[in-house]
């Protein structure tokens, strides 16, 4: 195993932890049931710790991309 792979494996869990960590936006199954859903065009707009762990979810995204095509790269030249 090298570097990168554990690098690779650390983004993934740090990827995992923070889409848990986010709240959901909609009201699931039970609104679509229930009719719950009438505000579907109210715009809400993500403050505080909500807005750093989307960031920080969309900045560890692009980190296991970027480390997803270094893999692939690595591994066709060796």
């Amino acid at each position: 195993m090298q570097w990168y792979d554990v690098i690779f494996l650390i983004v993934a869990l740090i990827i995992i932890v923070l889409s848990l960590l986010q709240g959901g936006k909609s009201e699931g199954a039970s609104g679509a049931i229930t009719g719950g859903g009438t505000n579907i065009f109210v715009k809400t707009k993500e403050r505080g710790s909500e807005l750093v762990i989307t960031w920080l979810t969309f900045g560890f995204a692009i980190v296991f991309f970027f480390f997803a095509i270094l893999i692939s790269v690595l591994q066709n030249v060796a």
